[in-house]
């Protein structure tokens, strides 16, 4: 069931700033910041807080490894060396994304949303797909919601940020 991200806007800050005091306890280091359709005004959400951990390069791999000492790691499936995905124990459904400063997944979980806060349009387009996906194709969620940022980066002109055209 999608919801409005304003109807959790007070439980998701909290989540935010939990996450982020138990990150810098733990030593780990980097930028925490709220990304995700919760993070959004406006826009349609199924209820989870999605958070990115932006780290410098050199210290992606000591930043995982503190990480993981805390967190359940999810969807080993997709790690490579630019992402690491973890649970985050929250009172809401939250998820950890960890990438190095200005990785093609870094750039996609921070460009995409500011495109969206700045485009009324673009945010409507986004709800769209969502509504739609989650209405009438369920087992295509999450894969038509991906092909709708692609084409949003794209026609950014940031899907490729490491000019290899794998972006």
């Amino acid at each position: 069931m999608l919801r409005r991200a304003e109807e959790l806007h007070d439980a998701a800050v909290a989540v935010v700033a939990a996450e982020r005091a138990a990150l810098a306890a733990a030593g780990v280091p980097g930028e925490l910041v709220w990304v995700g359709a919760s993070s959004v005004p406006g826009a349609l959400t199924r209820g989870d807080v999605d958070l990115h951990l932006r780290v410098p390069p050199e210290e992606f791999d000591a930043a995982v490894a503190l990480v993981r000492r805390d967190h359940a790691v999810v969807h080993p499936e997709i790690w490579c060396a630019t992402l690491a995905t973890f649970a985050v124990d929250a009172p809401l459904p939250a998820g950890l994304a960890v990438t190095p400063l200005g990785s093609e997944h870094d750039v996609r979980f921070t460009r995409t949303w500011a495109l969206l806060r700045a485009d009324a349009a673009l945010l409507v387009e986004h709800n769209r797909v969502k509504a739609e996906a989650d209405e009438s194709a369920p087992d295509e969620y999450e894969a038509r919601k991906s092909a709708f940022f692609d084409r949003v980066l794209a026609a950014d002109g940031t899907g490729d940020p490491a000019g290899d055209g794998t972006g």
